[in-house]
């Protein structure tokens, strides 16, 4: 009896660890898919980089694709992503069997750290968007600015991005063509990550900037899937005008009653703010509004005049070109493109002057105190503060 028992028992134990080991085996062969979300673990990777002028033959068929093959992938590809779209010096990925000769399985574009575009060729041709895994790391630093905001983050290994972001934000309310180098900013930030690795900056959460004697905070706050930046007290950063049409450059020439005319050689006044910047730079519309000229004259050069309301009027001089589609009755935004820097007209060299009237008078920008645009409503201002709390305390926090 006891020897029937003792076989019972090892037959059961034999079982369990054979149902274990069954168990093992499933979960490890489990099919592994890389990063882009594929299963290549039996086929051939090549890794490559777009030259410039490389086409998609010039890649493919070296791998035994054929132009009729080649022309099927494009056609399939028009309403996604057509393969004309490829840049010089994006990344791109083959995946391929190898039997006795080599089939290509997939091919997959990169356009970004995040984004990439696979092209499944394995019975019809199917194009896809994908996206990345990305996590996100809060990060905070602080600094006082030494020359410029741009060194001062090169200096500390921090994406110079936040530069752009920081000059966005603050747009209506800092002169970073005037940064002094007391000056100092605290930022609150999300780091993207992607396959471990560093890939971007994400959104900036918080910030205070100090400036001239001032103290500027920043909250992002999203309402009605609509995002922007607040002060303590829940005003909008955002005013009606940004304080100067280019991001970034510098002011050449001050509004002045009595200026030396650098051409004309003689005293008269310069009722406008010069912003010195390579050719070809970018200039934005300060503000909403419509354009009431856009020509040239021997003084001003190529110019534009935009009527913002009936008290605001700005106007942009000796540009090189006007921005696309830019034209008398042409309604444009806020930060909008309208032309680009140059030096036609009476111009010593490439600037943009930028000229500022108040009902009918040109005045210096820079001392006016703009309208800003409606703080929150009372229904969302309770949301805002219990964040603004949350946003506060990181701000407290240090590296």
């Amino acid at each position: 009896m006891l020897n029937k028992i003792s076989f019972l028992i090892l037959l059961i134990f034999i079982l369990i660890v054979s149902c274990a080991d069954n168990e093992d085996y499933t979960t490890i062969n489990q099919p592994i898919k890389n990063s882009f979300g594929l299963v290549v673990d039996s086929l051939i990777e090549v890794h490559g980089t777009f030259n410039s002028g490389e086409t998609l033959s010039d890649i493919l068929i070296p791998h035994g694709l054929s132009d009729k093959q080649i022309f099927n992938i494009a056609d399939k590809a028009r309403s996604i992503f057509p393969v004309r779209s490829f840049r010089s010096g994006d990344e791109y990925y083959i995946y391929a069997k190898w039997d006795t000769t080599e089939t290509v399985q997939y091919f997959v574009y990169v356009r970004n750290p995040i984004e990439y575009v696979v092209y499944d060729l394995r019975d019809s041709v199917n194009v896809y968007f994908g996206k990345k895994e990305v996590e996100i790391k809060e990060r905070t630093v602080a600094s006082i600015i030494k020359n410029s905001l741009w060194e001062t983050l090169e200096s500390k290994q921090i994406d110079p991005e936040i530069a752009v972001k920081l000059s966005e934000i603050y747009a209506w309310q800092i002169d970073f063509f005037r940064i002094q180098k007391s000056d100092s900013f605290k930022v609150v930030y999300e780091q993207l990550y992607v396959d471990n690795k560093l890939s971007g900056v994400g959104k900036i959460l918080t910030a205070v900037f100090r400036n001239s004697g001032n103290e500027f905070n920043a909250f992002r706050f999203e309402k009605n899937d609509e995002v922007g930046y607040y002060d303590e007290k829940g005003n909008s950063l955002k005013k009606a005008f940004l304080i100067a049409p280019l991001k970034f450059s510098r002011i050449s020439s001050r509004f002045s009653s009595r200026r030396l005319h650098p051409v004309l050689g003689r005293v008269k006044a310069h009722l406008g703010t010069d912003y010195a910047a390579p050719t070809g730079t970018p200039i934005m519309s300060v503000g909403d509004g419509v354009v009431v000229n856009a020509g040239y004259t021997s003084g001003n050069g190529n110019y534009i005049k935009v009527r913002h309301n009936s008290v605001y009027s700005t106007q942009y001089l000796h540009l090189s070109k006007f921005a696309k589609g830019i034209r008398n009755g042409k309604a444009v935004k806020q930060g909008q493109i309208i032309g680009y820097v140059g030096s036609t007209g009476l111009a010593t060299g490439p600037h943009v002057c930028y000229r500022f009237w108040k009902n009918g008078r040109q005045v210096n920008p820079l001392r006016e105190k703009m309208p800003s645009v409606k703080p929150l409503s009372a229904e969302h201002k309770i949301e805002f503060d219990s964040l603004k709390n949350i946003l506060t305390q990181k701000l407290l926090t240090t590296e």
